[in-house]
């Protein structure tokens, strides 16, 4: 079968210091006239703008059609690089790249919409872009609104809508209009998350349609279950490919450090967004003997500290908990919490804090993502693998078993056994 996609040996260098662009306006070139005396000249004067980077390194894979592609790695890994070279957004610096059918993407929230025009005339710009025919954007367009929510909002400027509205929107037109490639960046996260489980059911839906999707997520679950392969990528390079199941093994046995504490005390530069700004993440034992140790019998203390931006907010941190592998253990959040919960949040610093009972989370490598929720629906930041950490087998508590405990909790539970007859059983007369 012929592919849809072809890379061959596919390579796209960044100078430091420059932004690389592949096409300029004409005030671009002049601004870059006047600019390059006083670049050479720093550079004779040992610069650090004259240095480059590979985003992208000798990448080669053929997709087929009707293949759902999951590209997974650690940020920095040439992920995005990789889908705008393909989108055509950006050229790559050597190699081919062949695409045997129309390519729709959805990349960075807002990507492809003029922030003047209204929602109802980004749909049509968005189509036209594409290629196709007024009365083939007509057809849809009913199918568009219905599916983004948006109808109320649909002759507003888009520069007024919030990045979740952006995105609903977006991916609405990119996942209608009927394109033969679908590429898909890590913007699902922006939204509520009934919204997210709808992006996903569609995604599926153009695949059994016989379309073709590359798709970019942190999110090992859906990769493993949307995607027919994976690729993994590292430092621009392609470290494996393969069924997703193996692929995301090797790649979470490599690259998952456990990361217990994290700080970040400037509130400019913190993870986060113009609503809310992470502060701090930390994970703890509450061992009676101070131990650091998290083993299967220790209670945990898992807590958050936040800028809450937006004064008169109402918030909500919700958090999930998962196995290295990436499935959901539990997801939590402050429902009972007696003082702040659903009152509105003044501006300022905030710390939530939850405990985990002993006796619960089984052995091995834990994954937590971070969820801040406004209006308790709607997702304003979300942060994955914010933690990881990791949990000790309690070696007193096992009994002669010494293989892998089955399962993600390992709940302590109180048994009880009794003698109901002794001796052998009674044996049938016929």
């Amino acid at each position: 079968m012929k592919p849809i996609v072809r890379l061959e040996q596919v390579s796209k260098q960044y100078r430091l210091g420059t932004r690389g662009a592949a096409y300029e306006t004409l005030r671009e070139s002049l601004v870059e006239a006047i600019r390059a005396p006083f670049r050479r000249l720093r550079s004779r004067n040992g610069g650090v703008n004259s240095g480059t980077i590979w985003a992208l390194k000798d990448i080669g894979f053929d997709v087929a059609p009707g293949e759902v592609i999951g590209i997974i790695g650690r940020n920095g890994a040439g992920k995005s690089t990789l889908l705008k070279v393909l989108s055509r957004i950006t050229e790559p610096t050597s190699g081919r790249i062949e695409l045997y059918g129309r390519v729709a993407s959805l990349l960075e929230v807002g990507t492809g919409f003029h922030p003047e025009l209204t929602g109802r005339e980004n749909i049509f710009l968005n189509g036209a872009i594409l290629g196709m025919k007024r009365s083939e954007i007509d057809d849809r367009f009913d199918e568009i609104v219905a599916f983004s929510e948006l109808e109320k909002f649909l002759d507003t400027p888009v520069k007024r809508y919030s990045s979740g509205m952006y995105m609903r929107l977006a991916f609405a037109v990119a996942s209608h209009m009927d394109p033969e490639i679908l590429v898909v960046d890590e913007v699902l996260a922006v939204g509520d998350a009934q919204f997210q489980k709808k992006c996903l059911g569609k995604m599926t839906d153009v695949s059994r349609e016989g379309r073709t999707v590359l798709f970019v997520s942190h999110n090992m679950t859906a990769v493993q279950s949307l995607c027919g392969r994976a690729v993994w990528l590292d430092q621009g390079i392609i470290v494996k490919e393969g069924p997703p199941t193996e692929v995301v093994a090797n790649y979470l046995k490599h690259s998952l450090s456990t990361m217990q504490q994290r700080l970040w005390d400037d509130a400019s530069t913190a993870p986060g967004n113009d609503r809310v700004r992470i502060r701090r993440g930390a994970v703890s034992a509450m061992s009676d003997n101070g131990e650091t140790t998290i083993r299967v019998s220790t209670p945990i203390k898992m807590e958050f500290e936040y800028w809450n931006l937006n004064p008169g907010a109402h918030l909500n941190i919700s958090v999930v908990v998962s196995t290295e592998e990436g499935y959901p253990i539990f997801n939590t959040g402050p429902g009972r919490e007696p003082v702040w919960h659903g009152k509105p949040f003044p501006g300022g610093l905030f710390r939530s804090v939850f405990y985990i009972p002993g006796n619960f989370l089984n052995d091995g490598t834990h994954r937590v993502r971070l969820y801040v929720v406004k209006d308790q629906a709607t997702v304003i930041y979300h942060h994955d693998d914010i933690l990881t950490f990791n949990v000790e087998d309690d070696v007193d508590g096992r009994g002669a078993w010494y293989g892998k405990w089955i399962g993600a909790v390992r709940p302590d539970f109180k048994w009880e056994t009794e003698l109901l007859q002794e001796g052998e059983p009674a044996r049938s007369s016929q």
